[in-house]
């Protein structure tokens, strides 16, 4: 079992709001457990967890209860026993990259599949740039191939996790953290520390550089279906997909824009615990959560174009595509400059007590 550290219990009404949030969410965490581990190992050879099944249903749950765990101890801090805190973050951050890595298969391979298809469409009123491509097929054979393979190997590794000692021991943590909450004797104020966590959103935001508006707002999928020139053998294709420096420029560019994704999930969390909602930051979530997933299918892109002996054809299309993705992410970025100034406000403070 994993002891929590002996303090003193507080009775003020910050610590009574935390101490009902962060129990309210490890009886979620533990709830939504056997649903992930139950489903997970049922059939040998399978891939549970696609849209809709018990486990997609259980894995969804727990993310929420690890991130809004997570964001709580990493915003209020300061009330809890900190080598306490900082080895319950570090545990839960394992949790969610695991249990994130088959959802974010599923979800690239939806976006990028669908991308694919929509630029590949042959409807004469509306053709996509790639319709009558010889290279799509391929292409898409490619992408659903690899897809695949990572998803089984994402799975194969969740399964082999989910029977660790670690994760029971992270078990033992929630269930003792859903009956008592650790909390030192000094509580500093919620809101004072729900500001400094929407103070530290702000900076982040104003870090970011000018987002330009999106090419033609639906991007690729709006020119005609002109027959497009393949290239030639040996010739690049029409993106630097292959380029390892042009994809350590790209995810050098993505990194701010990560980084104020997290900083807007940890205002979200912290205003929760206040008993706040503001929903113009549920839809900034929302947002930078569509720039995530285009940015990561643009790498999962530019990965099988580095495919040995692909067809100059496939190689194209891949192009195309990432190119898509990466006009995608420019839209995300364009909604979150336009939508972002509406939110800002002087007052932090009042914000998180309002």
């Amino acid at each position: 079992m994993t002891d929590l550290p002996t303090t003193a219990r507080t009775d003020r009404p910050a610590g009574e709001a935390l101490t009902g949030y962060l129990t309210a969410q490890a009886g979620a965490f533990l709830r939504a457990l056997p649903l992930v581990v139950g489903e997970a190992g049922a059939r040998a050879g399978t891939l549970p967890g696609g849209p809709g099944g018990q486990a997609a249903t259980g894995t969804a749950e727990l993310l929420r209860s690890v991130r809004r765990i997570g964001g709580a101890l990493h915003t209020y801090g300061a009330g809890f026993e900190p080598e306490w805190a900082e080895r319950t973050r570090t545990e839960l951050r394992w949790l969610l990259e695991l249990l994130a890595q088959e959802p974010g298969c599923l979800r690239r391979s939806a976006r990028l599949l669908a991308a694919l298809d929509s630029l590949s469409e042959t409807d004469p009123r509306r053709p996509g740039m790639l319709a009558g491509h010889q290279g799509a097929p391929k292409a898409r054979a490619l992408l659903e191939r690899q897809l695949t393979l990572a998803r089984t190997r994402a799975h194969s590794t969740l399964l082999q996790e989910l029977r660790s000692a670690r994760l029971h021991a992270l078990a033992d943590r929630m269930t003792l953290l859903a009956g008592e909450v650790p909390l030192v004797e000094y509580q500093p104020e919620l809101a004072d520390q729900a500001a400094g966590a929407l103070e530290l959103l702000a900076a982040g935001a104003a870090a970011l550089p000018p987002a330009r508006a999106p090419y033609g707002g639906e991007g690729l999928h709006r020119l005609s279906a002109a027959p497009p020139q393949v290239p030639a053998q040996g010739q690049a294709p029409p993106v630097p997909v292959g380029e390892v420096d042009a994809d350590a420029a790209l995810a050098a560019d993505d990194a701010p824009w990560g980084r104020v994704r997290i900083l807007v999930k940890r205002a979200r969390y912290a205003l929760e615990v206040c008993g706040v909602r503001r929903p113009g930051l549920d839809e900034l979530d929302e947002v930078l959560d569509r720039h995530q997933d285009a940015a990561d299918a643009a790498v999962t892109v530019a990965t099988a174009a580095r495919t040995p002996r692909i067809t100059p054809a496939t190689a194209y299309v891949l192009g195309v595509v990432h190119a898509d993705q990466r006009l995608e992410v420019e839209a995300a970025r364009y909604a979150f400059g336009r939508q972002w100034p509406a939110l800002q406000q002087h007052g932090w403070h009042e914000w998180a007590s309002s």
